[in-house]
Order: C-alpha cells, then structure tokens, then sequence
C-alpha cells in the first residue's frame, strides 16, 4: 500500500504493482483517487499525517469505501 503526501503523473507506472493508495492530500478528483478507480485499488485522499503515522513495513488495513487505514499488529515471528 502506498502511503505519500500526493501523487501526480509520475507515479502512473506504480499503480499496477501496489494494493492502495493513501495520500495527505486530495479529494474525489485528485491525480490518486481516479488513478486509483481506474485500476479498482481501494483509495483514502485527504489523510493528514498518514506519511507521519505510518512506516515502511507496517502491517495496516485500508478500506477504501469507509475511509479507514488502521495499523495492524506485526506477525509473532517467533511462532514460525
């Protein structure tokens, strides 16, 4: 899931290989959230410090239509 202040064009090429997208920034409108629709990834826009909140490798749920992104606790790597 990506999770970033904004996107624009340059960050097209991406959206085939990610899940869902967060940004700090945007509406209904913006470069993310119709990118997003057109390749059916879930999509939250306008998430004020999720690129504070968040960190590579958190586990989180994004639910795109309630606009939610929630951590998930990390994996007990100690019951493998």
């Amino acid at each position: 899931i990506l999770i970033t202040y904004s996107t624009d064009i340059g960050w097209s090429p991406y959206f085939p290989i990610i899940s869902g997208v967060v940004t700090e920034l945007g509406g209904l409108i913006s470069h993310g959230a119709v990118v997003s629709r057109e390749y059916g990834l879930p999509c939250v826009v306008g998430l004020q410090g999720a690129t504070k909140r968040f960190r590579t490798g958190d586990y989180v749920l994004l639910d795109g239509k309630k606009g939610i992104l929630q951590r998930l606790p990390q994996p007990d790597e100690s019951n493998n």
